[in-house]
C-alpha cells in the first residue's frame, strides 16, 4: 500500500482529503503544519506528498525547499493542494520543483488522478535508472565494481559542478575517468540542426567518460550536470594500473559498459527510428502497466507526465493524442485515458 503524507493545517479539509484518500485504498500520515511535515516526511520517507501553502511554523514553499536539500527525501513526488490560484502562485510552486498544483475546492478525480500519475512516473523512471546487478568474484583487494568505486573514494579528486556546468566537451582528451558523489549527469550530442540529444543519464555512484585505453582518443560527447554534483576523477593511466592487476573487475566492468552500450544503442535507434506515435504508444502501455490496470480501465495520467517520459513536446504529445482518439484507439476525458483498441495501439508504428 502506498504512503501518502499530507500536510494540511485546516483540521476538517486534513480529516476529510484523508477519508478520502484512505478510500481509495493509500496510507494516509497527516501532518497540521510545515514544520511539523517536513519532520514527519524525513522520518517515514512517503511515497507522495501532498502540502497546502498557506501555513504556520513553515509555509508549503518552505516545505518544499527543506526536502529537496534532503538527500533521503528530494526524489519523493510533491504536489501542491492551495486556495492560491493566481498564476504567479502557481508558477512560483512549479519553479520550486512542485510536481503538479492543484487548486481548492478540488474534486475527489483530480486529486487520485494526480496521485496516481507521479506515482506511476516515478515508477517508471526508476526502472529506467535501476542500478545494474554488480557480480562478487575473485580474491584479490579490489574483486569488485563496488570496491573500484571505494578505489575511486580513496584515491580520486573531488570537484564540485553546479547545474548546467560542462564536466567535458566532445573532442576534448579523455584523460578522466569519473564517478558520481552526487548528483545527476546528462552525456549529449548535438545533431546537424543543433537539437540536442541526450543519450545517457548518469545518477549517484555511476561511472562515465570511458574511451580507449590503449589510444589517445578524444570524449565522443558532451556531459553536463543537471543539478548540484560532486564527481572524483581518476586518471586513465591510474585506472588502467588497477584494471592490469585486477583481472576480475576488469571483466565486470566489460560487462558494465556492454550494457550501457546496448542501452545507449536502443535508445538512439528509439529517438532516431521511432515514431512519435510509437513514443506515445509505448508510453501509454508503460503508465497502464505501472498503474496495474486492465485495457478496459480508466488510466489517470497528466499530459506532461506522458511528454516527459516519452521523450516529446508536449504540443506533439497532445496532436497524436487526438490522433489516437480520433482513430478509435482511445477515449479521453480530463486527465483520464482509457484504452478501447489494445491490438491497435501495441502496432502503432
Amino acid at each position: 500500500m502506498k504512503k501518502i503524507l499530507l500536510i494540511e493545517d485546516d483540521v476538517v479539509l486534513r480529516e476529510n482529503t484523508a477519508e478520502l484518500l484512505e478510500l481509495s485504498n493509500y496510507e494516509v500520515i497527516t501532518a497540521p503544519n510545515g514544520k511539523v511535515g517536513s519532520e514527519t516526511a524525513i522520518k517515514y520517507l512517503p511515497n507522495i506528498i501532498i502540502c497546502d501553502i498557506m501555513m504556520p511554523e513553515l509555509d508549503g514553499y518552505g516545505v518544499l525547499k527543506t526536502l529537496a536539500n534532503n538527500e533521503s527525501t528530494k526524489h519523493i513526488p510533491f504536489i501542491f493542494l492551495s486556495a492560491k490560484t493566481e498564476r504567479k502562485d502557481v508558477r512560483k510552486g512549479m519553479d520550486l520543483g512542485a510536481d503538479d498544483y492543484i487548486t481548492k475546492p478540488f474534486e475527489e478525480e483530480e486529486l487520485i488522478s494526480a496521485i496516481e500519475s507521479r506515482l506511476a512516473k516515478a515508477a517508471i523512471l526508476k526502472d529506467i535508472s535501476e542500478e545494474k546487478e554488480e557480480v562478487v568474484s575473485d580474491e584479490n583487494d579490489i574483486r569488485t565494481l563496488n570496491d573500484l568505486k571505494n578505489f575511486f573514494d580513496d584515491n580520486g579528486d573531488a570537484v564540485d559542478y553546479v547545474k548546467g556546468d560542462v564536466i567535458y566537451e566532445e573532442g576534448q582528451n579523455s584523460n578522466y575517468i569519473f564517478l558520481i558523489s552526487k548528483g545527476l549527469v546528462k552525456s549529449h550530442k548535438f545533431d546537424e540542426q543543433g537539437k540536442d540529444l541526450t543519450t545517457a543519464l548518469y545518477k549517484e555512484d555511476d561511472l562515465f567518460g570511458f574511451t580507449s585505453f590503449t589510444q589517445n582518443t578524444v570524449y565522443q560527447e558532451t556531459t553536463t550536470a543537471i543539478k548540484e554534483t560532486t564527481l572524483i576523477s581518476v586518471s586513465k593511466s591510474e585506472l588502467k594500473e588497477v584494471l592490469n592487476s585486477n583481472h576480475n573487475v576488469t571483466l565486470e566492468l566489460i560487462q558494465l559498459l556492454t550494457e550501457d552500450l546496448t542501452d545507449v544503442k536502443d535508445h538512439l535507434l528509439q529517438m532516431a527510428y521511432s515514431s512519435v506515435k510509437k513514443r506515445t504508444a509505448n508510453t501509454i502501455l508503460k503508465f497502464a502497466e505501472k498503474l496495474n490496470r486492465k485495457p478496459e480501465e480508466v488510466i489517470r495520467i497528466s499530459r506532461n507526465d506522458l511528454a516527459s517520459v516519452a521523450g516529446i513536446a508536449t504540443e506533439s504529445l497532445i496532436r497524436t493524442l487526438s490522433g489516437f482518439k480520433d482513430n478509435g484507439i482511445i477515449e479521453i476525458e480530463g486527465r483520464n485515458i482509457k484504452i478501447l483498441d489494445l491490438n491497435k495501439l501495441q502496432q502503432v508504428t
